[in-house]
């Protein structure tokens, strides 16, 4: 499935700089934030400026972020977005022609998780302080079903298309004006073969 918004990541270069746990975050972050400043990301990050600054040119470079639109009128603020409007996209089927891309592939992948799995395990901590009514709302299910490649391949496409439906439906609405009640929400679905 290919998603014209997503930026696909399909060369080595590109995939080593995105890797780096902090320009993840910093990604992440600019994702939420839609814009933002060094300063703004540092805070959200809580790193330094100086270091902060230096990972974004790092991303701007591979074209994975890009300058924006002043948000203010200091002109000494240098702003950001992402370069894709959906985000990225990185496939293993685009590493494979070499041990390196295979390791560092794998290097993304395990990185990727680490950070997910912070994200769920900071809610889990937090989670008392939510309302009621958030609580309810969240979710972690687990299936196992017995299924093809092929089967497999389709439940991906159909998961990415009702989840890319829902966070435009969410971007419009705030758009328009509807922000009462709305927070970030992240959705994190994994699909992989396994044995016993």
């Amino acid at each position: 499935m290919t998603d014209p918004e997503m930026q696909r990541i399909a060369d080595l270069d590109t995939l080593k700089a995105f890797s780096h746990p902090l320009r993840m975050k910093l990604y992440r972050a600019l994702t939420v934030a839609r814009t933002a400043t060094a300063s703004q990301l540092a805070e959200t990050v809580d790193e330094a400026v100086s270091l902060v600054s230096y990972h974004l040119r790092k991303l701007a470079a591979h074209g994975l972020i890009e300058e924006a639109e002043p948000q203010s009128a200091d002109g000494r603020e240098r702003w950001w977005r992402m370069a894709a409007a959906s985000g990225v996209s990185v496939r293993d089927k685009d590493f494979r022609d070499a041990p390196e891309s295979v390791a560092a592939h794998s290097a993304f992948s395990r990185t990727l998780f680490r950070q997910r799995a912070e994200m769920y395990e900071r809610y889990l901590d937090e989670q008392s302080a939510w309302p009621q009514e958030w609580r309810s709302a969240a979710f972690s299910s687990e299936f196992l079903p017995r299924l093809t490649p092929g089967e497999l391949a389709q439940l991906n496409d159909e998961m990415h298309d009702l989840a890319k439906r829902w966070f435009e439906r969410g971007r419009a609405a705030e758009e328009a004006g509807d922000t009462e009640g709305r927070e970030n929400v992240a959705l994190h679905f994994y699909g992989f073969p396994f044995r016993q």
